[in-house]
């Protein structure tokens, strides 16, 4: 069984950081590479409340496409199909224990999580 589970983009250096951080831990990992295989839109409503934010808080509200998608007043329902749509626009990486979940910017509110 995964001690963790990381919704990870290896094109990102804050998610290399936490990958880097959960290793380092010799903690057994699940990656997901959530551009390669799609998070749909029950998946990303169970991580929402395992993060206990808003799709708002979510969402990468400065990535171009939020723009090109007029996303600014869109509403929750809406976010969530944006997000299943286009899985660029979710907050990285994501970091999963037990039910519980942390978006680790900064890679040290992970420590939170695996306390």
């Amino acid at each position: 069984m995964q001690d963790v589970t990381i919704w990870h983009n290896p094109r990102c250096s804050k998610s290399r950081d936490a990958l880097s951080f959960l290793e380092e831990r010799k903690l057994d990992i699940k990656i997901v590479k959530y551009l390669e295989s799609q998070p749909n839109e029950k998946e990303i409503k169970e991580i929402l409340l395992m993060l206990g934010i808003s799709a708002k808080d979510l969402v990468r509200s400065k990535e171009e496409l939020y723009k090109e998608l007029n996303l600014k007043d869109a509403s929750e329902t809406e976010l969530i199909k944006a997000m299943a749509q286009y899985p660029k626009l979710i907050e990285r990486p994501i970091v999963i224990k037990d039910g519980s979940a942390v978006i680790a910017r900064p890679k040290e509110k992970i420590v939170k999580l695996l306390a």
